[in-house]
Parts: structure tokens; C-alpha cells; sequence
């Protein structure tokens, strides 16, 4: 177990003249609050606390930060409250331990929505201080550590939200030693199966990799002492098993035609002159791999990462990667913000020693501010969450206006993410582009050096199209929020025109019922809602019957005493048509609360029981049902006012449904026999089998299995997967 003098000596060494007094109290403070309490692996826990101080003093942030780190759960885990910590230990603490406190007992609030809140919590509070996320990126580690004693959902749960939030935070940042690590510590819990299995193709090939860069490295230090280029160290690394697997499954290749599964990596002094020079070295040597260079030094990342990356072909066709860059670069490249944080008192002037601190907190706000935007446009946390990851992802991708201004987007950006990127104004009023000078599709991807020019009109207006191919999220906020109220504003329209409808057909007179505001807004609260406004947009998206509204008003009885004669045999007849109609009886989906509704399964997704689903509202096949991480779903939570919860109903029949499966495989004799013995010999029916060969020289098989639900699917993959040659496989139409 890890001392607290273990982690002051660690203070002592990276920041001389520390305040080690507010380190003690804070942990003993810390040790006295979390007394008697236990993690769930059955130590002390003060040993979490604990390792987050040490985690903190290795990135060699200051006392303050460590403190906090000793103190992040008191206020979460134990009676203490913020004016206590703020007595002991002053305000900039209590900020940053406000910050890291999780916002508890919302009871209103879904788990998924409560995770989103904090995640908003969290941005907000570390725009004005970076120390926030710092602090919480450790926490997070050391939870990722220790993972193998929770609960295996649990366990999905805090990897799938590190992996879309945590690591992309930390690569942002410029942290890549902390992303690297998390991200395979997720990878581990979330994938297992496929963690093992590449875990081991890489310990067989270890051994040889190994040996080929401890050739590689001695030629370099050789070529480079004979030609006079000073360098510090060189030293090589195998692909880390996350990134590996990324790449595998993306391109849908072996691993022996990975370029970088192996990488040297020269680390020179510190003048970026030595960096070129020991790349012309390395070209020398070796035949380098045409357009596979990159020249991060020239233009760098927006997490503050330089280095030149360049690809070659080694002895006996062995491709590998060689990195280049200063001392200073690498130090960067692997703690990012935090290889440069000293925090500076405001009470303090600005000296000349703080310009690059200075400098480094424009960096980290530009990084940050859009993060916070993000709060103030989406009302909806898990809305906001699902543009935050969007958000985190590296940008790389430099475009230009006419007039030679610099547009740096996300790499897959088309012409609509550009038009916002200038105004969103721009955006909104968009009806064309030119690239280079020639018309295309706002479909079109940008690329590095493109010249794009945007043609507007005030007439035009963002189109729900744009959503597929829109993927800032500016873009596709402002899109989301035009399209989502120009629906409301229509639906509140033919809820209106639905509702007099009714009350006519009962000869309710307009004038009571209509023009009533306090009864509406009576019958409005009752359904949730707050405003009579609201009532007339639920009923016009069809999530709630006109005639129901109407039997609010009037009562139960008092509805009895106006339906017309015959209408009930109608309505009877017209439920047992629904019913009919029910799509699935045997696998049945229903609507939370809600009988005999007309159901349809999405085509593109075809959820499968045991998946998590989410209905919606169509205009005319009823509620469709999509898998929750159906690439459609997005577009869908533009009109949150159609989303319906719906939920597989329980049913002991199992019922069969067929699923399309693509192999991607190495081209060799009997890949189709032995992926159709194995689905086979799990006693599985197959439907179809086909087989072809890519420009690529890359098998690929498509089979459609009978399966009763996600479980038995997901067992089908793995007997595919463990078939010798098989590269990938995919669920199609998922």
C-alpha cells in the first residue's frame, strides 16, 4: 500500500518548495472523514485518495492539486459539506473539489441523464480551471486499475463512458500517455473476448518484433552518429492492443499489413533542425512509404502535439513507423497540458517566466470553450453528451475561405460543417459550394489545402439531409435546432387543428374548449407537460389522442353521454385492428404504459431482443423501433417530442430472426466450409451463404443465421471469428 510520504517525496523532487504542510492536513483530514469505509476489492478506502495524490505527483502538478486529490470524495462519500473543506482549506480548493463532486440524489433524473449532468458539471467547471479535469483524468485511472472487482455491467458501464469521454479529454489535452492507458484498460473490459484473442497473436509475434527493433534502433544510433546528427535517445515500441484493434477493424486487414504495428521513435535536443535531419537519415536507410509522411512540427496538432511520423519499408519487407521529435516535443506529446501546468495566483502581476503558461491557457481554453458552448445550446444532457464526444475528436483537417483564412475542421468534413464553422448564420442560409474554384455536392468531403467558397440566399434554410454528412457539432446543432423548430411550430399547428376537430365531433363548443387556457394548462400538467403550447405539439406528433385530451376536460361520463351511437362498435373494431396488425407477436416490443399500438422494426437496424431499443413516432407505419446505436438515431433525437420508450415484452416462445453477416477473410481455399461448419456446429440455421473476392485480394462472405436473440448472435460471431483466416466480422443492417 502506497504512503503519503511516498507521495510528498515525489512533491519534493518535481516541485521544490511545495506547501508539503497542506498535503499532510489534506490527508489526514481525508484519512479521519473516509475511516471504517471499504472499496469494493475490501481495502481501506483511503488507498483510492491515496493513489490519485500519487498519480498527480508524477504528472508534477502543484500542492494544491495533489491536496485535492487526497480530498476529491469527502464531500461525495461522507458527511462533509463544502463550507467545511472551504474553512479548512480555503476557497481555490473548495472549487476544484466542487468541481469533482458528482451531482447526487436527483431522483427525477435517469442514471444515463445523471452521468450526463456530471459530465456537464465537470466541463463547466474546468474551463476555469484545468486542474478540474486533471485531477478527475486521475481519479479515473485508478478506477480503470482496480475495474476487476466490480460487477461485469458495472464494469461496461465506467469503460464505454471512459472510452467516449475520458480518454478523448486526455488525447485532446495532449495527455497520450493517460489516453493510452485508458483506453486499453477499456478495450480489456469491453471487448474481452477480443482483447485475449489479439493479446496473444501479438505474444506470438513478439519475440520476432522484438528482435527487428532492436536492429532497427542500432541501425539508426549507427547512421545517424556516422552523419553527425545529434540525438538523446532512440527507442521502439510495439502498437498498443487498442490502437491495433481500431485499425484492424476499420481498414478490415491482417495484421501483418499494418504499417505501424512496429515503430522506432528519435528523440532529439531540443532545435527542430535535428528532427529533419535525422528524418533524411531514415529516408536513406530505408525506402520510405509513398504519401505515409506527416509533418506534425510544421503544423501542429491543436492538443499541442509535434513530431514528424513517416513510414518505410524494412529488411525483408517489414514495414514499420519512425517517429521524430525534440526532447521538449516528446515531453509534450506524452503529459501534454500537464508537462507545462504551474498555476499562477491571481494576486500575483504577470511575469516574464509565466508568457508560456499564459500562452498554454489560450490553448486550453480555445480547446475547452466550445465544450462549454455545448451547455448553453443543449438543454438535454444526454444530448449535449452525444455533441461532446463528437467534439473531442482530433482536428485535422485545414480548409481555406477566398480570402486565405485558415479553417481547421474535423477530418470527414463537408462543405455545411465549413459554412457554420464561418458564421452560423452562413450555415443556416447555405444553399451551395465550390471547392477550388468548381460546384459541388455539400456532400463532398474537404481535403487538406481545400480553397472553399459557400453560396448563400436569404430564402434558404438548413435541411434535415444535412445531417448525413454533417459532423461538427456546431453544424449539427444549429441544423437540429432550425429542423426541431420548424417541426414544433407545425405540429403544434395540426395538434390544434386535430383538437377542435374532436370537440366538434362531440359539439363542444371552440369557444369553451379552445379558448380555455386554464384548463388546458390544467390537462397539460397532467400529462407532464407546462404549457397548453406543448399539449398541441404532443398531439399533433401523435403521442397523445385527441380524444383523450378531450375526456380530461370533460370527464369519463360526461364523454359517454356525447359519443355517438355506433361509435363504439367502431372503435372497438378499430382496436382489434391494431392489435392484428401488431407486428411480432411472438418477440413482441410494447410501449412503456401503452397497449395495442401499431409496432414496426426499423429495416436499417433490425433490433434484436436483448438490445437496447427506442421507439419512434412515424407518420405512417406507427412506432418504429430502432436499435439505440442504430447510425439513424441521431436524426431521430432532433424531434425528442416523437421518441417513446418501448421495452422487449417478456415472452417464454423464442422466435427466429434471420441477420445478415459479412466475413472479411484471407482469400484461400475452404474460408466458406469452415465458416459454415462452425455456425453448424452451434447448431445454428443458415439461410444463405455467398462468397467473393475484393480488388484487394481480401475474401469476403456474406451469410445470413437464424438467431432468437442479441446472445445467440453475439455467439454465432465468435464461432466466425475463431476460424482460422478470418480478418472481421460485421453485422449488416445494424
Amino acid at each position: 500500500m502506497i504512503r503519503i510520504e511516498d507521495v510528498i517525496d515525489k512533491v519534493q523532487v518535481n516541485r521544490p518548495g511545495a506547501d508539503i504542510d497542506l498535503i499532510r492536513r489534506a490527508y489526514l483530514f481525508s484519512a479521519l472523514h473516509h475511516r471504517g469505509q471499504k472499496r469494493a476489492s475490501g481495502e481501506p478506502y483511503l488507498v483510492h485518495p491515496l493513489e490519485v495524490a500519487e498519480i498527480l505527483a508524477d504528472m508534477r502538478l502543484d500542492e494544491v492539486s495533489v491536496s485535492t486529490g487526497l480530498l476529491h470524495d469527502v464531500v461525495e462519500d461522507t458527511l462533509v459539506d463544502l463550507e467545511t473543506i472551504r474553512s479548512y482549506f480555503g476557497d481555490e480548493i473548495t472549487v476544484l473539489v466542487d468541481g469533482l463532486t458528482k451531482i447526487a440524489n436527483i431522483s427525477d433524473l435517469s442514471r444515463e441523464k445523471q452521468q450526463a449532468e456530471n459530465v456537464r458539471k465537470m466541463v463547466l467547471a474546468m474551463i476555469t480551471d484545468v486542474r478540474v479535469v486533471l485531477i478527475k483524468l486521475a481519479d479515473r485511472l485508478h478506477n480503470m486499475r482496480t475495474m476487476q472487482y466490480l460487477k461485469p455491467e458495472k464494469r461496461k458501464r465506467i469503460s464505454q463512458e471512459t472510452l467516449d469521454i475520458y480518454a478523448p479529454i486526455a488525447h485532446r489535452l495532449g495527455m497520450g500517455r493517460m489516453r493510452s492507458e485508458l483506453e486499453d484498460l477499456s478495450f480489456q473490459n469491453l471487448y474481452p473476448e477480443d482483447y485475449k484473442r489479439l493479446a496473444k497473436e501479438v505474444d506470438v509475434r513478439r519475440p520476432e518484433l522484438e528482435a527487428a527493433l532492436i536492429k532497427i534502433e542500432a541501425t539508426i544510433r549507427e547512421k545517424l552518429n556516422e552523419n553527425d546528427v545529434p540525438f538523446v535517445k532512440v527507442e521502439g515500441r510495439v502498437k498498443r492492443l487498442y490502437s491495433l484493434w481500431k485499425k484492424l477493424k476499420k481498414q478490415k486487414i491482417m495484421i501483418e499489413q499494418v504499417y505501424d504495428l512496429i515503430a522506432a521513435r528519435i528523440i532529439t535536443p531540443n532545435d527542430r533542425k535535428y528532427c529533419y535531419l535525422a528524418m533524411s537519415v531514415v529516408h536513406d536507410v530505408w525506402t520510405p512509404v509513398p504519401e505515409r509522411f506527416k509533418d506534425w512540427i510544421a503544423i501542429p496538432r491543436d492538443n499541442l502535439y509535434q513530431s514528424l511520423h513517416t513510414s518505410v519499408i524494412g529488411d525483408g519487407g517489414q514495414p514499420f513507423e519512425v517517429q521524430i521529435r525534440t526532447e521538449e516535443m516528446h515531453h509534450i506529446a506524452e503529459e501534454g497540458v500537464a508537462a507545462h501546468w504551474k498555476y499562477k495566483e491571481k494576486a500575483l502581476g504577470p511575469k516574464d517566466e509565466d508568457e508560456n503558461l499564459d500562452a498554454l491557457r489560450k490553448t486550453v481554453e480555445k480547446l475547452l470553450l466550445p465544450l462549454v458552448e455545448n451547455t448553453e445550446q443543449h438543454e438535454d444532457s444526454e444530448d449535449f453528451v452525444e455533441t461532446l464526444k463528437l467534439d473531442l475528436y482530433p482536428k485535422d483537417v485545414y480548409t481555406f475561405t477566398p480570402m486565405g483564412k485558415v479553417i481547421q475542421l474535423p477530418r470527414g468534413s463537408t462543405p455545411i460543417d465549413f459554412a457554420y464553422a464561418i458564421h452560423s448564420g452562413v450555415g443556416d442560409t447555405c444553399t451551395g459550394a465550390k471547392i477550388n474554384g468548381r460546384i459541388v455536392p455539400l456532400r463532398s468531403e474537404l481535403q487538406n489545402g481545400d480553397v472553399v467558397e459557400i453560396m448563400t440566399t436569404q430564402s434558404s434554410h438548413p435541411s434535415g439531409d444535412w445531417l448525413n454528412y454533417a459532423i461538427t457539432s456546431k453544424a449539427r446543432s444549429r441544423i437540429r435546432h432550425w429542423i426541431s423548430q420548424e417541426q414544433r411550430t407545425e405540429s403544434i399547428d395540426i395538434g390544434r387543428k386535430l383538437l377542435e376537430k374532436e370537440a366538434e365531433k362531440y359539439k363542444v363548443p371552440n369557444k369553451k374548449f379552445m379558448s380555455n387556457e386554464a384548463e388546458l394548462k390544467r390537462i397539460a400538467n397532467e400529462y407532464g407537460l407546462s404549457r397548453p403550447d406543448d399539449l398541441f405539439a404532443s398531439v399533433g406528433y401523435g403521442k397523445t389522442l385527441p380524444r383523450n385530451v378531450l375526456t380530461k376536460f370533460l370527464g369519463a361520463d360526461k364523454i359517454k353521454e356525447l359519443e355517438p351511437e355506433g361509435k363504439k362498435e367502431t372503435r372497438l373494431k378499430s382496436a382489434t385492428k391494431a392489435v392484428k396488425k401488431f407486428i411480432g407477436m411472438d418477440d413482441a416490443i410494447v410501449v412503456k404504459g401503452v397497449d395495442n399500438l401499431l409496432i414496426n422494426r426499423a429495416k436499417c437496424c433490425n433490433p434484436l431482443r436483448g438490445e437496447e431499443i427506442i421507439g419512434y413516432i412515424s407518420l405512417d407505419k406507427g412506432i418504429v423501433v430502432h436499435n439505440r446505436r442504430c447510425k439513424n438515431v441521431s436524426q431521430l433525437m432532433v424531434n425528442k417530442d416523437r421518441i417513446v420508450e418501448v421495452e422487449w415484452a417478456k415472452s417464454d416462445k423464442e422466435h427466429v430472426q434471420s441477420v445478415q453477416l459479412l466475413a472479411t477473410t484471407e482469400n484461400r481455399t475452404g474460408m466458406l466450409a469452415g465458416i459454415t461448419n462452425a455456425i453448424a456446429d452451434i447448431k445454428t440455421g443458415i439461410r444463405d451463404a455467398r462468397a467473393n473476392v475484393s480488388r484487394d485480394d481480401i475474401g469476403m462472405i456474406e451469410v445470413t443465421v437464424e438467431v432468437f436473440d442479441k446472445k445467440h448472435l453475439d455467439k454465432v460471431v465468435g464461432a466466425i471469428e475463431h476460424v482460422p483466416g478470418v480478418i472481421a466480422v460485421e453485422r449488416l443492417n445494424a
